[in-house]
């Protein structure tokens, strides 16, 4: 195939489709790397300077990506779409009222998140009364293994959902963060007894997260609901048995749907 018939069919040098393109650059961003430059952009997605500057422009035309400041970053129009998505509306309708109530009681963040990979898709998020330091927002991801809500949900999931999420880097994101997996897997294990998960400063220093499991109809787990908030103020003993309430609560009514 020649490169003009290349470049009819959609595909470059490498073989990938405009698909393939645009899915390896938003691939690029996480909640870490939420705006970069194209170099970075060229870095992360593993793609030629030009097929990747070329792409990304097309993609901003698109509303799929913006452009501030010379740094590209998701775009608004794809917040938009996954708004669509049944699993979000779904979920964030049947389950706003009492992640309202949750927050008006904790008056701390309250998040909801469903598994996606390894990582936590934010669904939902009532910010807190006092500012601290959190990476995570609607639409965007936190990594499952260390995440109060990614706990929550992979103490409920089969061994082969907990493998995949645990298959890849396990980071220290801070100096508290568990990094092996049998360190992971006993405190995956805890949280049926308990009821809630913890993230104990494992994302951030001086932030405690505790989370607890939403079900389906068919008992199996579909999401998490969580309290984020200052170490002094989020204690697990006090928060945990009112995050594990709401989330039944919320289960039953999206169950009932």
């Amino acid at each position: 195939m020649s490169p003009a018939e290349r470049d009819s069919a959609g595909q470059d040098r490498s073989g990938m489709g405009g698909l393939d393109r645009a899915a390896a650059i938003l691939d690029a961003f996480d909640d870490t790397h939420r705006e970069l430059t194209l170099a970075g952009l060229v870095a992360r997605c593993g793609m030629p300077r030009s097929t990747t500057h070329r792409t990304a422009e097309k993609m901003i035309r698109l509303g799929w990506l913006d452009k501030p400041r010379d740094r590209y970053r998701v775009g608004n129009r794809l917040f938009e779409i996954s708004g669509l998505a049944p699993v979000r509306h779904e979920l964030r309708e049947a389950v706003l009222p009492f992640l309202q109530d949750l927050h008006h009681a904790a008056r701390c963040a309250v998040q909801l998140g469903v598994l996606d990979g390894s990582q936590v898709l934010v669904v939902e998020k009532i910010t807190g009364h006092r500012p601290m330091p959190m990476l995570s927002q609607v639409g965007g991801t936190i990594p499952g293994y260390c995440s109060g809500l990614g706990r929550a949900i992979l103490a409920y999931s089969s061994p082969s959902t907990v493998a995949a999420a645990l298959a890849g880097s396990l980071e220290a994101r801070t100096p508290r963060t568990l990094t092996t997996t049998d360190a992971i897997l006993r405190e995956l294990a805890a949280i049926p007894d308990r009821g809630w998960a913890v993230d104990d400063e494992e994302g951030n220093i001086g932030v405690r997260c505790i989370a607890a499991p939403l079900f389906g109809p068919l008992g199996e787990v579909v999401a998490a609901l969580s309290v984020t908030g200052p170490t002094g103020v989020v204690d697990a003993d006090r928060i945990g048995p009112a995050v594990r309430l709401a989330a039944a609560a919320a289960s039953r009514a999206y169950s009932s749907r």
